[in-house]
């Protein structure tokens, strides 16, 4: 057997492996066969006489690919802004599919990716390895540019915002517009105590292309931070509804110009995204409420 053919039919067995750290990091089927072929043609082109682990090697080379993917999404959030909604895993009823049966086996629910997508691409690649796939943080420093040390806190800070999630998000409306009325009244009146009672402490904050332009930080981190941007800046904001969820739109003079969309879980906040792109808020499922 030729090397090229030895390292086809090594990559064939690590397949499955692959294509399941790369669903978990980019929570896309699709995505994630982009990722893993173009691992293939990475190690069709390299010299892999010195790798002992060749299943590390693959780990890492898709690893990095989904952390630029990751990355460049989040760059592309002034195009399309909103959740990445994930794929779910297309079902074959024969369970004829390896690689179906290897992402079954090991499953993260639709709940799950959507938690993950609230954290930084660093986070999640940190949270993947380390919590699902037990890389160690020696081996995912490199990838991240970070110490090992560095690294451990990324992926301590994702297990965090998971867990406090685990629940899955609050999906009572009810409940939900009551935080988010307890939000406005703090961000109204610039109580920052109150703002703080109401958001999870891993809080992330993110604005589109048009809200930085009109002065919005693109991605806030954590509830102090994320109450100093807010706290009696909201005045203008009123409760909304915003496919079918409970949020918050400054409409001057009846018009739309920044809708907020929340994650709430467990009675917090968990993340804020600020639409303002008209284009974007066009397409929104969005209904202003009284106040």
């Amino acid at each position: 057997m030729g090397e090229h053919d030895w390292l086809a039919e090594q990559f064939e067995t690590n397949r499955a492996h692959l294509r399941a750290v790369a669903y978990r990091m980019l929570g896309s089927t699709g995505e994630a066969d982009d990722a893993v072929q173009e691992a293939w043609l990475r190690l069709s082109r390299s010299d892999t006489s010195g790798v002992e682990n060749l299943r590390g090697w693959l780990t890492t080379v898709v690893a990095r690919l989904c952390l630029d993917m990751l990355r460049a999404r989040t760059a592309r959030r002034e195009e399309s802004f909103g959740p990445h909604d994930p794929e779910p895993v297309a079902n074959h009823p024969d369970g004829s599919d390896p690689e179906h049966q290897a992402l079954l086996a090991d499953a993260v629910g639709p709940a799950l990716l959507v938690v993950l997508d609230t954290l930084t691409p660093a986070e999640r690649l940190a949270f993947v390895l380390h919590d699902m796939f037990a890389v160690p943080f020696d081996e995912i420093a490199p990838i991240v540019g970070r110490s090992p040390a560095a690294a451990r806190q990324l992926a301590s800070r994702a297990r965090r915002r998971v867990r406090g999630a685990s629940s899955a998000p609050d999906a009572d409306r009810t409940r939900q517009q009551e935080v988010v009325d307890a939000f406005l009244a703090a961000a109204r009146h610039g109580d920052f105590g109150a703002l703080l009672a109401v958001l999870d402490p891993d809080v992330v904050l993110r604005a589109d292309h048009a809200a930085v332009k009109m002065g919005a930080s693109e991605e806030v981190h954590g509830a102090r931070a994320v109450a100093g941007v807010l706290a009696g800046r909201s005045q203008g904001a009123r409760p909304a509804i915003l496919d079918g969820a409970a949020a918050a739109v400054w409409a001057p003079r009846g018009r739309p110009r920044v809708a907020f969309r929340f994650t709430i879980a467990r009675g917090r906040i968990l993340g804020i995204d600020l639409l303002a792109d008209p284009e974007h808020l066009r397409r929104l499922d969005l209904t202003v409420l009284g106040d």
